[in-house]
């Protein structure tokens, strides 16, 4: 990336303040992991209820 490339997203993104942080109880996470386990967990959920592609013709085309 190099120097040049690093002050350009120094400048982009600025750094220079406190986490947000979320605090349940004796749960105390950053927003940003929140939002990344959430999304995993719908990930997830989708995962288990949506039917894996092909799965018709692996069943000899039901229909």
């Amino acid at each position: 990336m190099g120097e040049v490339g690093a002050n350009v997203m120094g400048a982009v993104f600025n750094l220079n303040h406190p986490a947000h942080t979320v605090d349940w109880n004796f749960i105390h996470m950053s927003v940003a992991n929140v939002v990344v386990i959430g999304l995993m967990l719908v990930v997830f959920a989708l995962a288990i209820l949506l039917p894996f592609p092909g799965a018709e013709r692996r069943r000899g085309d039901a229909s």
